[in-house]
């Protein structure tokens, strides 16, 4: 009789989500059914969560710490829209130096409490010419081209399948809904692929070109991850990017961090409105 040997990466894995969980159950009664994960200078949103706790990132065992600007870095668990949530207030990204196994840690936390649909937001440059500085766009498809996958090494089948189908990454009923909803409430919604880089740098006109020669309709430095991660898990996901600046090649100008978070602040209430009827349609 021959016995199974696990891998004593999958056993210090599921150790440190379990006592991940078991700290934010000892910090909350809530029992969280979507969670969102807000990007860069969307992280208002968490104060319209009602009977919320909030618990630093610094606070939570194993959990990385968010350093990239308007990241506040705090997970957010209470009520929105009648719905029970967990926010993911701030993210992690490749360049502040983490891995894609940290970048998704959040995910595989929020999947062990129960969640089972993930709303995943972005700042993102907009590609597509029809596109404006200011738009709110809703992610049909994503173009990998970080190089790495959150995947990578051996699979815990406790976790998901070997070899995840990605053809419905941004679930089609979400994103019907949310079309739907955005109709109702009079918001402009734009719909494209999200192309996801590693940053930091913005990237030079050629890139940029080659980026709307292969379909992209915006570019970001987050989510693929965190949506491969949440799909690998079981996870119903829906993407929404705010178009923060135009990153059309030889246009003569890119902006800058100050100018992308100037626009995602006024971009703002356009955004909570359109989260917080979504919500309360799914």
């Amino acid at each position: 009789m021959t016995t199974a040997v696990v891998n004593p990466v999958l056993v210090e894995a599921r150790q440190k989500v379990q006592e991940t969980v078991d700290f934010i159950r000892s910090r909350t009664t809530s029992t969280p059914e979507i969670a969102l994960i807000l990007g860069s200078g969307l992280g208002e949103l968490a104060d319209d969560v009602t009977d919320r706790v909030v618990i630093p990132y610094k606070d939570i065992p194993h959990f990385p710490i968010s350093t990239a600007p308007a990241h506040a870095g705090n997970l957010v668990v209470g009520t929105l829209s009648g719905k029970r949530v967990i926010l993911q207030q701030g993210r992690f990204h490749s360049y502040e130096g983490y891995n894609p196994k940290e970048i998704t840690f959040p995910v595989r936390i929020f999947r062990a409490l129960g969640v089972e649909t993930l709303v995943v937001t972005a700042a993102t440059g907009g590609l597509n010419k029809h596109f404006k500085a200011g738009d709110l766009m809703m992610i049909t498809d994503h173009l990998n081209l970080t190089g790495t996958n959150p995947l990578n090494g051996p699979n815990d089948g406790e976790l998901g399948p070997r070899f995840p189908v990605m053809f419905d990454a941004y679930n089609r009923d979400l994103r019907d809904t949310t079309e739907a909803t955005a109709l109702r409430e009079g918001i402009t919604l734009r719909q494209g692929v999200y192309a996801g880089i590693n940053g930091p740098v913005f990237f030079t006109p050629a890139e940029l070109r080659m980026l709307i020669t292969l379909g992209a309709d915006s570019i970001g430095m987050s989510t693929v991850f965190e949506t491969i991660a949440a799909v690998h898990g079981g996870m119903k996901v829906l993407g929404l990017a705010a178009v923060t600046d135009m990153a059309i090649p030889d246009s003569g100008h890119h902006s800058g961090e100050a100018e992308i978070l100037a626009i995602a602040a006024e971009m703002g209430p356009r955004f909570r409105r359109l989260v917080k009827a979504v919500l309360n349609e799914i």
